[in-house]
């Protein structure tokens, strides 16, 4: 069963990172209120990165790396993401 590692943008625009099994339902319950209480008290998120990984050592590994990071850092990184995807398509 594959793990993935996400980031969710809050609507306050803070960011959450966490790892999932099922990331449809895991941002689901972020929006339903049931969802980690970081993002229950932010009212809801979408999800702005998510990466799949073979194990769920690796995406723990991956989410702790995540998280040491500031918010530039996570900005910047999302930032590169998205014009790999641009420069791709």
């Amino acid at each position: 069963m594959p793990w993935y590692v996400y980031i969710a943008e809050c609507r306050d625009c803070s960011l959450y990172t966490g790892i999932t099994t099922n990331p449809e339902q895991r941002l689901k319950r972020h929006n339903n209120g049931k969802g980690s209480k970081y993002v229950r008290r932010k009212g809801g998120a979408k999800l702005v990165y998510l990466r799949i990984c073979t194990s769920k050592s690796t995406a723990r590994r991956r989410e702790l790396e995540i998280k040491s990071w500031n918010r530039r850092q996570k900005l910047t990184f999302l930032a590169e993401k998205m014009q790999l995807v641009a420069t791709s398509e």
